[in-house]
Order: C-alpha cells, then sequence, then structure tokens
C-alpha cells in the first residue's frame, strides 16, 4: 500500500526584518511548490535557501497544507 499523500507547500520571500515572519512584499512571495511527502519539501526548501544565502532577510517555508486541509484527520505523522 502506498504511503498516504500530505500536502506540504515551500513558499519564500524577502522578509521585514529577523525578528518576524512578515513578508516585505507579499506580491512577491515564491511559491517554490507543493510536494506529497515532507522528503520532497525538505530538498526544495534546502535548494531555495541555500540559493538565497547572500539575501539575509530571505526565508523559505514549509507549510503543513495537510494540517490545514483537515486539522482532526491528521496522523500523527514523523518528519
Amino acid at each position: 500500500m502506498p504511503d498516504k499523500q500530505l500536502l506540504h507547500l515551500v513558499i519564500g520571500g524577502e522578509l521585514e526584518d529577523l525578528e518576524h515572519n512578515t513578508f516585505r512584499d507579499l506580491t512577491k512571495v515564491d511559491l517554490v511548490g507543493a510536494y506529497a511527502s515532507h522528503a520532497e519539501a525538505v530538498a526544495a526548501w534546502r535548494t531555495k535557501a541555500q540559493s538565497t544565502v547572500d539575501n539575509a532577510l530571505m526565508r523559505y517555508f514549509i507549510i503543513h497544507a495537510h494540517k490545514l486541509l483537515d486539522p482532526d484527520k491528521d496522523d500523527h505523522h514523523e518528519h
């Protein structure tokens, strides 16, 4: 039986400051992609984060969208 698909989104952009996760300009948020596993999302996140290492305000995040879509049915899975 295949593993259950768990939707993970990878997004990023320049933050206003290093103290908060507030994007400087929401129109410039980079939607990297949607991934069926946490491992795939981490690989995409790592690639984008490393490509922007010269900009201290640039941050990328993994959003566990499967938890947002159905929070009551989220299995306790490992990451």
